[in-house]
């Protein structure tokens, strides 16, 4: 082992942070340079192990913080209570950490007091509203203070920090670590076994996922009452929903949608089976983060139900549109989904080619300048 061999710190918590990451683990395995210590906090417990068993890597440390009915401020907690001692024995060179989660931001925090460098994997991300995604857009603007290394999706994300005033020493553009992802999964396991997940499946078929905070309530009602309508109106579609176990998602949900034959609520899904359906459907419905970068993978286009996203490189070419939780909005949009039969597959990821952690792990080795 050389002396110039840097080692980094790689914190991740929830099943998005960990698909996010492995690549940069996995792209590190292949060098001599590099070594990556890999440590989970535990903000998610069953959906992070699966989604480390797709890629089979095993975490280096568990803080494990997981606790019944945890707040955001118990999360905060746990992780200064338990990442200084790892942050201590490790050593590294870099603590690196991954999008908006509030593992993210208090990690990064955390590194930053112990004066260790911080790099933030998908920075400059922007709704410019604190209360949509919320905690997330607070959490990525916290690390983006402190962070040495910020390592943008996309050159629309450098240029929000740049506006932000963050120093241009500190930008760096790689894409998104998610293609990454993709494609090892791609190369890995098949995902056309659709009758595995669900036998009764019928093409064609819409993806609905929908479990935002800032739509629980109000906007709940009307994401379902425009999914019925639309059920009621195109019966030909079968409309897939695996329904997350938030009783604020749950119980709106059943009620409002449960009895309608061409519509399939079912349990959540492992993330390969998420992947499965995305590449079968016709198109997306959905108000998630994650999805907006995996539909357009896909060549699959989504129609994005929520306020403000954070994600805006695909609906300014076509491939999302953004229409909030507006019944007649939601409607109009699958309508001409629907009947213009659109199909964006333009053939042009905006979010990557795939080869993020190479970049990224250049980058912290030094071996780079790409800005």
């Amino acid at each position: 082992m050389h002396n110039d061999m840097k080692t980094i710190l790689l914190v991740a918590g929830t099943r998005p942070e960990i698909i996010k990451t492995v690549p940069v683990v996995i792209e590190a395995q292949k060098r001599n340079d590099v070594k990556i210590v890999y440590c989970l906090t535990g903000q998610h417990k069953t959906m992070a192990m699966e989604a480390l068993s797709i890629f089979g890597v095993k975490p280096d440390d568990d803080l494990q913080i997981m606790r019944p009915n945890q707040t955001l401020n118990m999360i905060c907690e746990s992780v200064f209570a338990k990442l200084p001692s790892v942050i201590e024995h490790t050593k590294p060179d870099v603590v690196m950490v991954q999008g908006d989660t509030t593992t993210a931001a208090m990690t990064a925090l955390c590194a930053f007091n112990m004066k260790v460098t911080v790099a933030h994997i998908e920075a400059g991300l922007r709704s410019f509203n604190m209360e949509a995604p919320y905690p997330e857009e607070c959490n990525r603007r916290l690390v983006g203070v402190v962070a040495k290394y910020n390592l943008c999706p996309t050159t629309m994300a450098r240029e929000n920090l740049r506006r932000e005033g963050v120093s241009e020493n500190t930008l760096y553009v790689t894409g998104n670590t998610v293609v990454d992802a993709l494609r090892l999964i791609q190369e890995k396991h098949n995902l056309d076994k659709l009758d595995r997940i669900l036998p009764d499946v019928k093409k064609p078929f819409v993806l609905i996922t929908a479990h935002r905070r800032e739509s629980f309530g109000g906007g709940f009602q009307n994401i379902c009452t425009a999914i019925r309508e639309c059920a009621l109106r195109y019966p030909s579609f079968q409309y897939i929903y695996p329904v997350h176990l938030n009783p604020s998602v749950k119980g709106p949900v059943h009620e409002m949608l449960g009895k309608i034959s061409n519509v399939k609520l079912i349990p959540p899904i492992p993330y390969l089976e998420i992947l499965t359906l995305i590449k079968h459907c016709e198109f997306v419905l959905s108000d998630s983060g994650g999805i907006q970068e995996e539909a357009p993978s896909f060549g699959k286009h989504c129609i994005v139900m929520r306020e403000v996203t954070e994600r805006m490189e695909s609906v300014n070419l076509g491939m999302s549109e953004l229409v909030g939780t507006n019944v007649s909005k939601i409607l109009d949009a699958i309508q001409r989904t629907v009947e213009g039969n659109i199909k964006h597959d333009t053939g042009q990821n905006p979010y990557g080619d795939g080869h993020a952690s190479e970049k990224i792990l250049d980058i912290l080795t030094h071996h780079s300048t790409i800005q």
